[in-house]
């Protein structure tokens, strides 16, 4: 910034670079809606009264100028592409800042994962700021491809785009204070630290929140949103592909608390970027339920800055970044120019931007996974019963129960007839040769079998089949692809998503990801299977923290004891 040109120009005495005229300028700091002139300066925001002269002058008439928008708690890697092609998404919808957590591929890559979002950093029409991984990996109960101890992280302590700790998951650690994470609280005790607590109430809230957590996007219900409001927390109203709160979240907001919520969407998989938006759609949402501009807005802009401490975002005012959108529309949603640094980057919900990718090596080459078909052999008797996990739809928890298995040649196989069918997860990171073996039921699937390297929080590879030779095809194929989801049937691919990067992100655009997606899952249903996103389910079959039952690398577990239990036991 050249301070005393922008002074200058805020005075009148010099032209600006651009002057937007006439807006219905939307004051995040005053909570009005009212006409007048914007005045930009080197990337930054010189004076908001009527009368300012420009190099470049626009008249806004009827339009409204907002600040632009901020997501409070985003993984880039579930959008399944490059940072780069996700701004090229989230950008034209108003989205020009991101506070990210690459929780998915640090658990991958480590600090590679780190350093390769980073990267992007600078180069990208697009703020991103980070939150570091902080519970890497999530659990001893499977094998991830790193592990981020405090000494680990500490080398991007003093780094201007980390901001602190992202969603603390290990809420168990916290309360019992165990050694490893009070390190990284101790570590970053002068830091912004996010929280990932669901229903953690009464005096283990209290002890969470003591241990200088600040934020949670897990909420639910206003009941628990308030407890959490009560002990000094911001709430972060998630909006996501697999879990929507904010519908549930609205009763919660009043003229006092709203200041202490702001948006997040979490994880937003291709399709739902495509159709539904990003922060733009909660925002319309909200305009739409409570007819409320101002407090939309301000949810998605100046609450976020204020919790992370980003001084120059979140409102369009003197001396503040130049990041605006002018929008014609708010119950549609109409978004007709983005600028960012006050650069136009975006117009009538297209990128008039480069797509910078980088490619790093460093990144990919991530299957490192040995597939022994004889491992996922399960021998049984006629007095044996297995533990099955059972899908919940529209839900990432699931359910324990005990059935009587399929025998064949001593082997228990899989039941197509009651939809109990055979669930693998092979470990590909460190070559162990683990292999997860166990039942779900809930998928459909009637031939073939599907599988996906997407898998959190470790992200090995989960394939679910009718029969031992598709699962072990499906498995190759990955491996072959170094990650992605495919669909084998017969001995015969029928289709495969590559995802190079970590093994959870493509090289293509996004638009390309999406329209294959559409192609797996319209096989996926051609073979049965009943479920409208089966690999955003399979996702989360092997995440040991969400209850009951999960399968990971190292075996069967037990959730609500959080220990291994045999998959199968004698009558």
């Amino acid at each position: 910034m050249n301070k005393r040109r922008l002074i200058r120009v805020a005075s009148g005495k010099e032209k600006a670079d651009l002057v937007l005229k006439n807006v219905n300028l939307i004051n995040t700091l005053s909570g009005e809606i009212y006409i007048t002139d914007v005045a930009v300066c080197d990337g930054y925001i010189a004076g908001i009264v009527p009368g300012y002269k420009g190099i470049i002058e626009k008249d806004c008439k009827g339009k409204y100028l907002s600040p632009g928008f901020i997501d409070g708690h985003v993984h880039i890697e579930s959008s399944m592409v490059s940072p780069s092609e996700f701004a090229k998404a989230i950008v034209p919808r108003g989205t020009t800042t991101v506070i990210a957590d690459p929780h998915e591929i640090a658990n991958v890559k480590g600090l590679k994962g780190i350093d390769y979002i980073l990267s992007f950093v600078d180069k990208i029409p697009l703020n991103i700021f980070i939150m570091l991984p902080s519970c890497v990996p999530s659990t001893n109960l499977e094998t991830s491809g790193a592990v981020l101890s405090a000494e680990k992280l500490s080398k991007y302590h003093d780094n201007p785009n980390v901001l602190g700790l992202g969603e603390f998951m290990n809420y168990p650690g916290v309360i019992n204070t165990c050694d490893d994470v009070m390190d990284k609280l101790e570590m970053f005790h002068d830091k912004i630290i996010d929280g990932h607590a669901p229903m953690v109430t009464g005096m283990n809230l209290c002890a969470y929140r003591a241990a200088g957590v600040t934020s949670e996007h897990e909420c639910t219900t206003v009941e628990e949103a308030l407890e959490k409001l009560r002990m000094g927390m911001y709430i972060m109203i998630r909006e996501g592909s697999a879990t929507k709160n904010l519908l549930d979240l609205m009763p919660l907001l009043n003229k006092f608390n709203e200041r202490f919520c702001f948006f997040s969407t979490d994880d937003r998989h291709p399709d739902d970027l495509i159709q539904e938006g990003h922060i733009d759609n909660m925002v319309k949402m909200l305009v739409i339920e409570q007819g409320n501009i101002v407090r939309a807005v301000r949810l998605a802009s100046k609450n976020a800055a204020e919790y992370f401490g980003l001084k120059e975002l979140g409102s369009i005012a003197p001396g503040y970044k130049a990041d605006m959108l002018v929008i014609e529309d708010f119950s549609k949603m109409i978004i007709k120019e983005v600028y960012k640094d006050g650069k136009l980057v975006a117009q009538n919900g297209k990128a008039i931007f480069e797509n910078i990718d980088i490619v790093d090596e460093s990144v990919f080459s991530s299957i490192n996974t040995i597939i022994e078909p004889e491992k996922i052999k399960i021998k049984v008797n006629n007095k044996s019963i297995i533990n099955v996990i059972e899908i919940i739809p529209s839900q990432i928890i699931t359910k324990r129960i005990k059935v009587k298995p399929l025998i064949k040649n001593k082997y228990a196989q899989s039941d197509v007839e009651n939809d109990i069918l055979k669930f693998c997860v092979f470990e590909r990171h460190n070559g162990t040769g683990n292999i997860g073996t166990g039942f779900v039921k809930g998928l459909g699937l009637k031939k073939g079998a599907i599988g996906t390297s997407v898998s959190h929080d470790s992200h090995n590879i989960n394939v679910i089949g009718t029969n031992d030779k598709d699962i072990i095809k499906c498995a190759e194929i990955i491996k072959e692809n170094n990650g992605g989801q495919a669909v084998v049937c017969d001995g015969k691919v029928l289709d495969v998503l590559p995802l190079p990067i970590a093994g959870l992100m493509s090289l293509w655009s996004l638009e390309k990801v999406s329209e294959k997606i559409k192609s797996l899952h319209s096989i996926c249903k051609e073979l049965g299977v009943s479920l409208k996103d089966p690999f955003i389910t399979m996702a989360f079959l092997a995440l040991p923290v969400i209850p009951d039952i999960k399968l990971t690398d190292k075996g069967l577990v037990d959730v609500t004891k959080f220990k291994f239990i045999d998959l199968v036991e004698e009558l």
